[in-house]
């Protein structure tokens, strides 16, 4: 038992590794919806940067984002930061992702993002060009030392088996999709699938992106127990739950240094079986096949 708990705590801490060799932080960061506006761009640039003093240095984006603002930001506030010791991931518009576009949109990437290479390049979702074309312009981009590892965000689990029974799908370094307390859909055969092939999970919106379903999991009367119990807060709670889902990694989004601190935080956070079961039963996760939700 002390054994398994061993390896759930160290699942994510291992999950990405940087050019330097150093596993990266259980928590990341997201940069949707930032670098879009000049009044706030100062002060998300300084979230992020408290993010990486936190240890958060893996840094999500894509060109999607903003039409390339968020990456934009994410060179700005990588600056003077070891390069080595960073994580950074972009992604590839689908319609992108073939051999006329794919290399064009890589180097815009890493123009806006400051850098000679990404960490890991995903595509952002399925579209027309077959997943044969876009894993080779994938493997060229690696030997060109542009990107060191590729994924992809947002396939469900027939679109992985197509994937994964390439030649070199195998070489896909995470699935990036959405997981939160509220939206385990993942785990009734993605989840299995990715750890059975040792594919760590990126979770984005783990806190949930807005609306009534946020409001929802922060005023829950589980979570808000056992914030009141960890002297934490919800999303702190929301977080702490993800974290002990051995091989996930959530990728939180905050345009405030204070939210990003509170986020690295909850890497301290250790729900016990009955905490965790008590989160279960008010967000039971799905019997059944239900399709992936996507933001």
């Amino acid at each position: 038992m002390e054994e398994e708990n061993e390896r759930k705590e160290g699942a994510n801490m291992s999950a990405f590794v940087t050019a330097c060799g150093a596993a990266v932080g259980p928590v990341g960061q997201g940069t949707w919806y930032l670098g879009e506006h000049p009044a706030t761009f100062r002060e998300e640039c300084n979230a992020l940067r408290a993010g990486i003093e936190q240890g958060m240095n893996l840094i999500d984006t894509a060109e999607m984002y903003g039409e390339g603002a968020a990456e934009t930001l994410v060179g700005e506030a990588t600056r003077g930061f070891a390069r080595e010791g960073l994580f950074l991931v972009s992604k590839v518009y689908p319609f992108h992702a073939g051999r006329r576009d794919i290399f064009t949109s890589c180097e815009n990437s890493l123009r806006r993002m400051h850098t000679d290479y990404l960490d890991l390049y995903l595509l952002h979702w399925r579209g027309s060009v077959p997943l044969a074309e876009t894993v080779a312009c994938m493997e060229e981009l690696k030997a060109q030392g542009k990107i060191r590892a590729w994924g992809v965000s947002n396939l469900d689990t027939a679109d992985m088996e197509e994937l994964l029974a390439l030649p070199e799908g195998g070489r896909c370094a995470t699935d990036q999709v959405l997981y939160h307390l509220a939206s385990r859909g993942i785990e009734y055969d993605l989840l299995p699938l990715l750890r059975e092939r040792s594919i760590p999970v990126m979770a984005y919106c783990p806190l949930a992106q807005a609306g009534r379903l946020r409001r929802g999991l922060m005023a829950s009367p589980s979570v808000q127990k056992l914030a009141h119990a960890h002297g934490a807060t919800p999303a702190q709670i929301l977080l702490a739950f993800l974290l002990a889902q051995p091989g996930v990694v959530p990728i939180p989004r905050s345009g405030k240094a204070h939210h990003t601190r509170q986020n690295a935080q909850a890497a301290a956070i250790r729900l016990t079986p009955d905490e965790l079961a008590m989160l279960d039963r008010a967000f039971p996760a799905p019997r059944y096949k239900t399709p992936l939700d996507i933001v």
